[in-house]
């Protein structure tokens, strides 16, 4: 019963919380979204039943929580005994936070941050939370500096990029709100890309600009034409049974490709086309991008992430919409 009860309770908090994370993906995707909430509620409280911290679960040491109130209290008394749990303190300024309780979220996404003050997941979720628990929502100098530095650390953070632009809305700066935007267009889907297009439109309309131009068309039926070589110099160095990877990835972007073949390595020259069909992500296709980085590697391993002493040629830039076969040549080693 006590089990039953804590098992309950530990549910109702967890609902609680994927009832904050998951409120943009209910917006756009409600069916997406129910099946998330209740498989990871289902999940996390099963685990935390089976496997949870064994003084949260003895009843001679605490009671039950009854209710997802009595569950943050709990929570609250579990990071007094050990308050370097960073996922805690994150945790519960995200209960926080959708109870309404927005200084005492402010105060624990501070102390979150304070034990990992580089981790731009917090940066951007204590910018988020400043913004709640101000009079209409705005981000104060504070939080945009959060924003700042997190796309310092990492660029494309999706999030970041989104909220910094909303407040340079806010601060009347469409310019530079529809600049911050922009770059997200190659990393987002369709639909989503779709929306945002309209914002960015939206602020630069505002701020006395035309629209952007219309998005490229899609890559031709025929993909990307690729022929790669292999210099003669590194003939002798090609391993037995090797594995040849073409890929396109973003110009100075992520090394995760968009599209991307392995074959044997052997009898080159090898023609390839790189095509929709080759892409490892669902939500970033090469039709969606203007140019592309394309390299091959000849990988002794198999093994998709580059290893000392793979073969591999120099990254080329070329457009997606390209007629033309691009020749690469593979005359390097890897370090």
């Amino acid at each position: 019963m006590v089990m039953t009860a804590f098992v309950l309770a530990s549910a109702a908090l967890v609902l609680l919380v994927l009832a904050y994370v998951l409120r943009p993906l209910w917006q756009a995707k409600p069916v997406a979204a129910a099946g998330v909430f209740v498989g990871l509620a289902a999940i996390t409280g099963l685990t935390y039943a089976l496997i949870g911290t064994p003084d949260a679960l003895n009843p001679a040491r605490r009671d039950p929580p009854a209710t997802a109130q009595d569950a943050i209290a709990q929570l609250e008394a579990q990071l007094e005994r050990e308050p370097n749990r960073i996922d805690g303190w994150r945790l519960l300024a995200r209960a926080y936070a959708d109870a309404g309780r927005l200084d005492k979220a402010r105060a624990a996404i501070a102390r979150a941050l304070k034990l990992a003050p580089e981790d731009p997941d917090l940066l951007v979720e204590s910018a988020e939370i400043s913004a709640l628990a101000t009079d209409g929502r705005k981000f104060d100098p504070a939080a945009v500096a959060s924003l700042r530095r997190a796309l310092e650390i990492q660029p494309m953070h999706q999030r970041a990029r989104w909220f910094l632009g909303i407040s340079l809305r806010q601060s009347d700066q469409p310019a530079e709100a529809a600049r911050t935007w922009e770059p997200l267009l190659a990393v987002v889907d369709p639909r989503t890309a779709a929306s945002l297009r309209e914002q960015i439109d939206a602020a630069r309309k505002d701020a006395g600009q035309p629209p952007l131009p219309a998005p490229p068309a899609a890559a031709s039926p025929g993909g990307l034409k690729i022929r790669v070589a292999l210099a003669p110099a590194l003939a002798a160095k090609l391993p037995a049974d090797a594995s040849l990877f073409v890929l396109a990835r973003q110009p100075d972007g992520p090394p995760m490709p968009v599209a991307v073949e392995k074959l044997r390595a052997q009898d080159f020259p090898v023609e390839v086309v790189l095509d929709d069909g080759d892409s490892p992500m669902p939500t970033l296709k090469l039709s969606q991008l203007q140019q592309v980085a394309v390299l091959a590697r000849v990988s002794a391993s198999g093994q998709a992430i580059a290893q000392s002493g793979d073969l591999a040629s120099k990254p080329q830039t070329v457009r997606t919409d390209s007629k033309s076969t691009l020749e690469i040549t593979i005359d390097q080693v890897v370090p």
